[in-house]
């Protein structure tokens, strides 16, 4: 899985992204640098660390995330398409996007529109993401129109290009288009920024962190429940300064706070949510994995994930409920008690599954 971090300058995008992934990006004031960086955070996962602890494989393999870290965005001129299509090209390959939105006070680090609004700031980028939309549709638009002989094909891109331009220019989203899923999947290419699922990750200072309130953070839980973009609060500088301690430290500073999920873990949780994602695990003395696929999957389909020629050969699959090993603590008592299952390929597989795929070639 891939996400783009987006967000204004100086809203700590860069403190977020070395949180996650545990990198040191250099931050500071805004120089106007346009570097994008590129980092992989481990999804944290107990019920690896259990399935590991019991098989104890020559590899562990939890799921990732891969976070793209884009530079600042300025907000667009009056007049421009958009001022920030050329940052946003580098997250349009991305699954999804995380808003990182500025609500810590500082004196060193002034808010680039001088007052501290994270709603505001959230409006403001998505936009940039519409506008960024809107320039590459009516960039296709006008190659489609100049040129020398217009197919079938391509009249009826043009046409659904042009009903995308319509619904945007009225400040919809890609998403309120009604489209044909046909229709959607030809689009896939154009990877349009306002498709994507959008979180929001609002960056905390300490105190506010402590006191779970900042400025028009009613108005911003408001904005983000009409725009269905879920919103996290973590305190990302508190949260790397903990994570420099040892662990006896960091565990009393963690209970101190009231923390129950780091922002790793809360973010990957939320998106797992918001994506309709589910894990399955494969384990064995070789290795245990976790496998992320879409909710509601045939177990045929899972295998895919895993080989195309396990999908294609697929005969049944063995199926234990990740509760039910955790509780008896190994195979032999789960089969003892009836839990161990054979399944067919048109069994939809569920969140926390233990899946041994049998299969021929």
């Amino acid at each position: 899985m891939k996400i783009g971090l987006i967000g204004l300058p100086l809203t700590g995008k860069t403190t977020v992204f070395n949180l996650l992934t545990a990198s040191k990006v250099a931050t500071g004031i805004f120089s106007g640098k346009t570097q994008t960086n590129i980092g992989t955070a481990r999804v944290p996962d107990i019920r690896i660390d259990f399935l590991s602890n019991l098989y104890k494989p020559k590899k562990t393999t939890y799921a990732q995330i891969e976070f793209v870290d884009v530079a600042g965005l300025t907000a667009s001129a009056e007049g421009q398409k958009s001022g920030a299509a050329k940052f946003l090209n580098d997250v349009r390959n991305c699954d999804a996007l995380v808003h990182v939105l500025r609500a810590f006070q500082s004196s060193q680090v002034v808010h680039v529109n001088e007052v501290i609004n994270p709603g505001k700031d959230l409006e403001t980028v998505e936009l940039e993401l519409l506008f960024a939309d809107l320039e590459v549709i009516d960039k296709r638009i006008e190659r489609l129109k100049n040129g020398k002989k217009i197919t079938k094909e391509n009249a009826e891109e043009l046409g659904l290009l042009e009903k995308c331009y319509a619904v945007l220019e009225e400040g919809g989203a890609m998403l309120d288009v009604k489209l044909t899923e046909q229709e959607r999947i030809s689009l896939r290419n154009y990877a349009f920024l306002t498709e994507k699922p959008r979180l929001a990750v609002v960056n905390l200072d300490e105190q506010q962190f402590q006191a779970k309130d900042y400025p028009n953070r009613t108005e911003l839980q408001g904005l983000c429940h009409e725009k269905n973009i879920p919103l996290l609060e973590i305190s990302a500088l508190m949260e790397l300064e903990i994570c420099d301690l040892d662990e006896a430290d960091k565990n009393l500073f963690i209970e101190d706070l009231g923390m129950t999920e780091t922002g790793i873990e809360l973010l990957s949780r939320s998106v797992y949510e918001h994506m309709g994602l589910i894990s399955f695990f494969t384990v064995g003395e070789d290795e245990v994995k976790a496998w992320t696929i879409a909710r509601d999957l045939s177990a045929k389909e899972a295998a895919g994930k895993i080989h195309s020629d396990i999908e294609r050969g697929f005969i049944r699959a063995e199926v234990v409920k990740y509760k039910d090993l955790a509780e008896l603590g190994n195979m032999a008592k789960v089969k003892e008690k009836g839990l161990f299952r054979l399944e067919g390929k048109e069994y939809q597989v569920e969140d926390g599954d233990i899946i041994n795929f049998r299969f021929n070639v």
